[in-house]
């Protein structure tokens, strides 16, 4: 069984260097005229796709094989009032850059679009918004021509009950572009949809789940990850790349929805052992707040703590 380790947008090795840039509406408004709205986008656009590259290069050097893109890497891009902003056109060359540098290197990267978008939402706008969003996501995919291009939702809200709320997400998701559902893999959350409900989602959509392990501590109907970890990985079984798995570590108690600094090692461990009887490889995202040093450290803890396991490389392991 192989694992590899991810992380999240920010790599804290390069401190002077940030893909997440953002340029707020307001700000965008009081720039005098036209032209000077578009430079100051293309300014920080090009700095947060410049910055995007170093980091993608860090993860090569030190053979991080698995990211995840921020959100936020083109400010405004979907935002409704803001028009003639043609990003795609103007950095069609930066874009191809990155994707060929991604292909040569076999990266695995994903997205996670913001938690405001809600497929399953009451309200009609949001649902358009957040078509609208997901789109940029699935252009971004293309931009870089990277066609095993992914990115993780959440099944949403409960409102109007959750068998409702089931439907409507079902409904909206079979109604969407195919370029947006082909790619979206669906995610257990901590407070409203279960793991178990996921997965019944997933089966009836053929979609992709993504566990997330700490999510299903804080909510769940009494099912270990024992009874959960089969039909997990049974989702999968349409996609070319390996199951892919969510996990932190709470702040404080094991009930704290919030991601702790790094990663607890024998947790980490535990869940792998648990893993191991299926021996199928698979990716873990790591949500921490110390990003990449987080990467690392639970590396050297796990050397330390089990002694016998092999690392191929500086982020991946067979047991």
């Amino acid at each position: 069984m192989r694992v590899r380790l991810g992380y999240v947008a920010i790599a804290l090795n390069l401190p002077k260097v940030t893909s997440s840039s953002t340029v707020t509406y307001a700000n965008y408004l009081k720039q005098s005229n036209e032209e000077q709205k578009l430079n100051k986008l293309k300014q920080v656009t090009l700095s947060n796709l410049d910055d995007l590259y170093k980091i993608l290069n860090y993860n090569v050097k030190n053979k991080f094989h698995f990211y995840r893109i921020t959100s936020q890497l083109v400010p405004l891009a979907t935002h409704p009032e803001v028009r003639n902003w043609d990003y795609r056109r103007i950095f069609k060359k930066d874009f191809e850059r990155i994707g060929l540098y991604i292909k040569k290197n076999n990266m695995r990267v994903d997205t996670h679009p913001d938690e405001f978008n809600v497929l399953n939402s009451l309200r009609e706008d949001v649902v358009e918004s957040t078509k609208r969003n997901l789109w940029f996501h699935v252009n971004l995919f293309e931009d870089i021509d990277y066609e095993l291009g992914k990115m993780v939702l959440h099944i949403g809200s409960a409102q109007g009950g959750k068998e409702e709320a089931r439907k409507r997400f079902i409904d909206n998701f079979k109604a969407f572009p195919k370029e947006i559902t082909s790619r979206l893999i669906l995610e257990n959350d901590d407070k409203t949809f279960t793991a178990r409900e996921v997965i019944s989602i997933c089966n009836e959509l053929e979609a992709p789940m993504v566990f997330d392990v700490h999510h299903h501590i804080c909510n769940n109907e009494g099912e270990t990850v024992e009874d959960l970890i089969d039909e997990i990985f049974n989702t999968w079984k349409r996609e070319e790349l390996p199951t892919k798995f969510h996990f932190s570590s709470p702040k404080k108690g094991e009930l704290d929805r919030k991601h702790s600094d790094y990663i607890n090692p024998l947790d980490f461990i535990n869940f792998l052992e648990l893993c191991k009887p299926l021996n199928k490889d698979f990716d873990v995202m790591l949500e921490a707040k110390m990003k990449d040093l987080a990467l690392i450290k639970l590396a050297e803890d796990i050397k330390v703590l089990r002694k016998q396991w092999k690392w191929i490389d500086e982020s991946t392991l067979e047991i």
